[in-house]
């Protein structure tokens, strides 16, 4: 009874900060684009800043929680996990409600870009023992070298439907006076920290209950909770018939969240990955991103199909991490 009790707390605390999360990030990006606004800013600036940031904030915060609290496998998980659940899991469910077109020059630029980033970090880490602080600025130099190179690239052609998908996704947020944009910006601050610190504290109970690894839940539980407001936001496009934000809006959570929030959190704490993470985890992690431009080149989009064997393989992830490699298993 006492252990049936604890789990149902450890569930709370999870929901909790999930939903906490959920509210804070969509809440972040609606409060900084409107501040933004007051402040002059482009609505190309603020599409491929604020919001492309901005979305990846549940990540950030949680990951930046994980490491102050002492949980670097969580905070890493987190960043590994989301990607391989953005790519296999979001892009499979949305292409499954509707096939997800996808524009060459999104494909070729942020898509083929995301393909050989993950390359270079997992051959980074095989090389060196750790990402340091060194490494951490090295991705947040990259990643300030990636938005402006975007933003150039988005400038001399302001008509490609890459432009225009970030033009479009800034001007949907209604314009909010300053005072209330701050307001909404500090609240939903305060929203995800409260909740990254929730998911953190409840997805290390969680493990230890359970007997596994902190490093699975980062890849499971936390990533995929983290990864919410991706997911609602793909697939309302799917349905509303705007299935070609969908891609663009994953590869670029993805490339932030490898450049950025992986690169944030070697500056609080060395991330050691390649002792921790299993064959199957770099597989996926690696494989995710070109299985996914190999799927969208060969037919300019990504069908049902091939929406449905992501899906698939996502599931075979999942159950092979939690009975081939955790001890007894989540479900044992």
């Amino acid at each position: 009874m006492q252990r049936r009790g604890l789990r149902m707390v450890i569930v709370i605390q999870i929901v909790a900060g999930l939903v906490l999360l959920g509210l804070g990030g969509a809440g972040a990006v609606r409060g900084a684009v409107g501040v933004a606004r007051r402040l002059g800013l482009s609505e190309l600036v603020i599409g491929i800043t604020l919001i492309g940031l901005g979305g990846s904030m549940p990540e950030l915060i949680t990951s930046l929680s994980a490491a102050f609290q002492g949980s670097p496998q969580i905070a890493v998980g987190n960043v590994v996990g989301s990607n391989i659940s953005n790519v296999l899991l979001i892009i499979g469910l949305a292409a499954v409600v509707r096939p997800l077109p996808v524009n060459q020059k999104a494909l070729e630029r942020d898509g083929v870009v995301l393909m050989l980033l993950s390359v270079a970090i997992a051959v980074w880490s095989i090389l060196a023992p750790a990402i340091n602080w060194v490494g951490g600025l090295v991705m947040i130099g990259s990643l300030a070298g990636y938005i402006v190179f975007t933003y150039r690239s988005d400038k001399k052609a302001p008509s490609s439907p890459v432009a225009a998908r970030r033009q479009a996704e800034s001007e949907r947020h209604q314009a909010l006076s300053l005072p209330i944009a701050l307001a909404v910006t500090v609240a939903s601050l305060a929203a995800l920290v409260l909740g990254a610190d929730q998911l953190v504290k409840g997805g290390v109970a969680l493990a230890r209950m359970a007997g596994v690894p902190e490093l699975h839940i980062g890849l499971t539980v936390v990533a995929v909770g983290s990864s919410l407001p991706e997911l609602v936001a793909c697939l309302a496009a799917s349905l509303r018939g705007r299935a070609d934000v969908a891609f663009g809006t994953i590869v670029g959570s993805c490339l932030y969240n490898v450049l950025g929030v992986l690169g944030a959190t070697a500056l609080v704490v060395p991330v050691r990955m390649l002792g921790d993470f299993s064959p199957m985890d770099w597989l996926a992690f690696v494989g995710a991103p070109v299985l996914l431009v190999v799927h969208a080149a060969t037919g300019a989009r990504i069908s049902k199909v091939e929406g449905g064997f992501m899906l698939t393989l996502y599931a075979l992830y999942v159950w092979y991490l939690f009975t081939h490699v955790a001890p007894g298993g989540l479900f044992g």
